[in-house]
């Protein structure tokens, strides 16, 4: 794992080389969606005040610290990258963090983790709480609480033409790329399994990848036939690269700031949370990254998906 301390939330331009090279294609000519800088500029730093009453919620050992150690994974455009040549994050995820440490007036600290790794790095204190694109489940919320933050849904990713006809109700026999630990791997893909049995027909090939990057080689290789991941991340792989398109997007839910149950964390979380909703920086940090449709209206906690 990486840790990386920033204080700077500058929101880069998408289209940088870092991310085509991750995609493995050729820069193309149009921006992201929603982004109003060209390739590689910097726009304005997105900051919030402290809230008062999330700070004065913070658990005694949090202020004295004065750091919010917060978990993300990389290499999934728009979610979370690093700056071209840096070692910054930038994306939703970190910036959304970056809010909430302003919010509970701390220094972030972000931990760069394999998804996989991230709720036993929870358990072992090695982080207080993870901004991940992480779905609140049933089996998830035995360990951690969840205040949401965005929505966000599932999406599965074709070469152009879908030759194969792939969709969610023909999967059956495909050879599916999903990511180790991803909601889509623990949650939907045994009913669709479930499903394939009692036609009658054979159950998915899943392979497993530990990031979006990888699962898209392995589709450009044809050695899968579809990339089954979260809609943001693999809509802009097809903004990056004309071979690929999305065949069909469903399960449009929130997904949750995961925090270890028990720490005293939950409650501030949500206090600051609930704050960056109401306020602009919310906004502006979603439309820097075509995102203005994933908007939630409230920070609700341990509501299970």
């Amino acid at each position: 794992m990486m840790h990386l301390t920033t204080r700077t939330r500058a929101c880069a331009g998408i289209a940088t080389a870092l991310v085509v090279a991750a995609l493995m294609s050729a820069c193309s000519q149009s921006e992201a969606p929603g982004s109003e800088t060209g390739a590689g500029e910097a726009a304005e730093p997105v900051s919030i005040d402290a809230v008062p009453e999330a700070v004065a919620l913070l658990p005694e050992s949090i202020s004295d610290a004065g750091v919010l150690r917060v978990a993300i994974p990389t290499n999934e455009p728009p979610t979370q990258f690093y700056r071209e040549g840096t070692q910054e994050m930038t994306g939703l995820n970190p910036d959304i963090a970056a809010l909430i440490a302003d919010a509970l007036g701390l220094e972030l600290e972000v931990v760069v983790s394999n998804f996989d790794s991230i709720i036993p790095g929870l358990a072992a204190n090695r982080f207080d709480m993870t901004v991940s694109s992480m779905t609140p489940t049933v089996e998830r919320m035995e360990a951690l609480d969840f205040v949401e933050y965005v929505n966000m849904g599932s999406a599965l990713v074709v070469p152009t033409g879908n030759p194969d006809r792939i969709a969610f109700d023909a999967l059956c026999g495909k050879r599916v790329a999903v990511l180790t630990g991803s909601y889509q791997l623990t949650v939907q893909i045994p009913d669709l399994d479930a499903a394939c049995t009692a036609a009658g027909q054979d159950p998915l090939e899943i392979q497993q990848f530990q990031d979006t990057r990888q699962a898209i080689s392995s589709l450009a290789s044809d050695r899968s036939d579809v990339v089954y991941a979260d809609g943001p991340i693999l809509s802009y792989a097809t903004l990056q690269n004309p071979d690929f398109e999305v065949a069909e997007e469903n399960n449009v839910a929130p997904v949750g700031i995961g925090i270890t149950k028990g720490t005293g964390m939950t409650e501030p979380v949500e206090a600051a949370m609930t704050a960056i909703i109401e306020s602009p920086e919310y906004g502006s940090v979603l439309s820097a990254y075509g995102l203005e449709s994933m908007a939630v209206t409230e920070a609700r906690v341990n509501v299970a998906q």
